[in-house]
């Protein structure tokens, strides 16, 4: 296992041999020159945070990142969640052809603050239970300002009643829960969903289709 830090010391992450041999294959086989590996936060649910890994192209490495310099790589660790993937730890466990393998323990608590920690557990005990059997699933992004910021997806994003859900359901569960929360914002892009029901329309708001 390789173990390395940025330059500055406030980030630290681990990967494992494997994990770097089926990295290293990626980065070789890419079709343009590769500056190394991001890893970033994707999301999060009760079991933990989502991670991503993704290859980041030559000329366009993001500045504001700490850089973790490997053996083989660099591993680009996104600034804004950089308390959350200190201590990352990667590895790589075979699952079948064409199924990711990486696998990522992260030893950070998912929610600092106690009313983000709240609409976490509303979600994963009531909400998400309760739209799973449509095959939706409602990500918490952040909490600011007494605002929730969320985002749909699976059958959620797109769905002509997500307005709805997200007026009748997911806001009301929230703020029973959490009375301070005056606002609940929803971030998804609908109109990318795989079987959209709207389009952006000329003037900012949304037009059947």
């Amino acid at each position: 296992m390789q173990s390395g830090s940025d330059a500055a010391g406030t980030v630290r992450i681990a990967i494992t041999d494997e994990a770097i041999e089926k990295l290293v294959e990626v980065i070789a086989g890419y079709p343009e020159p590769v500056a190394g590996m991001r890893l970033k936060i994707a999301g999060r649910n009760q079991g933990g945070f989502d991670h991503l890994l993704t290859v980041v192209e030559q000329g366009v490495e993001p500045t504001d990142d700490p850089v973790v310099e490997l053996d083989e790589f660099r591993v680009f660790v996104e600034a804004e969640n950089v308390e959350n993937l200190n201590g990352v730890a990667i590895h790589y466990e075979y699952k079948g052809p064409n199924v990711s393998g990486l696998e990522f323990d992260n030893p950070n608590p998912v929610w600092g603050d106690s009313v983000a920690l709240e609409i976490q557990r509303v979600f994963d005990e009531y909400v998400n239970p309760g739209i799973a059997a449509h095959g939706g699933m409602v990500t918490l992004l952040d909490v600011r300002e007494n605002r929730a910021y969320i985002e749909m997806g699976g059958g959620c994003q797109g769905c002509g009643m997500a307005n709805v859900t997200l007026k009748s359901g997911i806001e009301v569960a929230i703020r029973e829960a959490v009375p301070t929360i005056e606002e609940v914002i929803d971030v998804t892009d609908h109109a990318g969903g795989a079987n959209p029901y709207y389009k952006p329309a000329k003037d900012g708001g949304a037009a059947p289709k």
